[in-house]
């Protein structure tokens, strides 16, 4: 034989040989799995829709086996989940750690309550929709939307209206959106924060506040215990069940649907493998069917947004909540 032909064969031989051997490690190389506890933590206190849900993903994770490791939540409130952010933020490439996110995470930054932006952490997924309704104690004396619509027209200061924890947040965003879209001056509106979504509830039904923009899960207990009633809902369309009788704002003539979601964050600078392990559990979570029994019993909508689609979703809302914080005199950032 040829040697330098001999050569060159043993060189392709080898060669295989080399990549046959390292294959396992490029593999293992490429995937990641949890190899410690892995902590979910809940930027609210217990006991709300956040709580509920992260808890909820917590049991599904530990009960169906999802994962190896063990799970736990830590609630770390505050600042409309800015503490468990700037919390986060302290362990980057660690996906260890997750986040409950709504809204502020993107509405905080714009009016200048954290200096953490959405970019300071890494997407994860969006699991859940929900909406907005104006709500009144049963025995109000508004007796509807458009008597409502009509009123704040004439004098955006005419009601006093609960938003939740903090102004700006997501409620109040959806809420002043329905009235910007309404014909109201948002900047004058008289809108009124508690320390809790209970607190405002009990305001609302106690008749110390007009109204209050709640998300439907924040006040469906009340509505079925029949203390309260719902004017309007910002949804895309007419809710069934209990909300059926609950006009949307687009049905009165006013073009606004905001969808109040809900999703996962981890620290900054996950790698591409720790996004893709979570992108392969979490859609096992959401088609669980003790998941699907919550969303439906909460009425809210079972969505889901894998990492990729979620950022995208994050950039597009965030320059929406700049504008309208702009209309409303809120923006803390250029």
């Amino acid at each position: 034989m040829n040697p330098r032909k001999s050569g060159k064969a043993f060189q392709k031989i080898a060669g295989v040989f080399i990549v046959v051997i390292l294959m396992p490690l490029y593999g293992h190389a490429q995937t990641w799995k949890p190899d410690k506890p892995v902590d979910i933590i809940i930027g609210t206190s217990p006991g709300g829709p956040q709580d509920r849900q992260g808890r909820l993903i917590q049991r599904i994770l530990q009960e169906r086996k999802l994962m190896d490791q063990a799970s736990s939540v830590s609630n770390r409130p505050g600042g409309g989940g800015a503490v468990g952010l700037a919390f986060m933020a302290q362990h980057k490439g660690d996906a260890h750690y997750l986040q409950v996110v709504a809204q502020p995470l993107l509405g905080n930054h714009v009016a200048g309550r954290s200096r953490l932006h959405y970019s300071d952490f890494s997407p994860l997924a969006i699991i859940a929709v929900e909406y907005v309704t104006l709500a009144v104690r049963v025995d109000s004396p508004i007796k509807d939307a458009r008597e409502f619509l009509d009123n704040l027209r004439k004098n955006p200061a005419a009601y006093s209206v609960a938003i939740g924890t903090v102004i700006g947040n997501a409620t109040h965003s959806s809420y002043a959106h329905a009235m910007k879209a309404a014909g109201v001056d948002v900047k004058r509106l008289r809108s009124v924060a508690f320390s809790s979504g209970a607190e405002s509830l009990t305001a609302a039904m106690g008749g110390h506040i007009d109204a209050v923009a709640g998300s439907v899960s924040t006040v469906l207990a009340q509505l079925r215990a029949g203390k309260l009633r719902v004017l309007a809902i910002g949804a895309p369309q007419r809710w069934e069940g209990e909300l059926a009788t609950v006009p949307t704002w687009r049905e009165l003539g006013v073009d606004s649907a905001q969808d109040l979601w809900r999703g996962l964050a981890g620290p900054p600078g996950l790698t591409v493998a720790q996004t893709a392990y979570w992108d392969a559990v979490l859609p096992r979570v959401i088609k669980d069917t003790e998941w699907i029994k919550d969303i439906e019993r909460n009425l809210m909508v079972n969505a889901y947004k894998n990492s990729a689609d979620t950022l995208k979703h994050w950039r597009t809302e965030y320059a929406e909540v700049k504008a309208l914080y702009t209309e409303m005199g809120l923006v803390k950032v250029k």
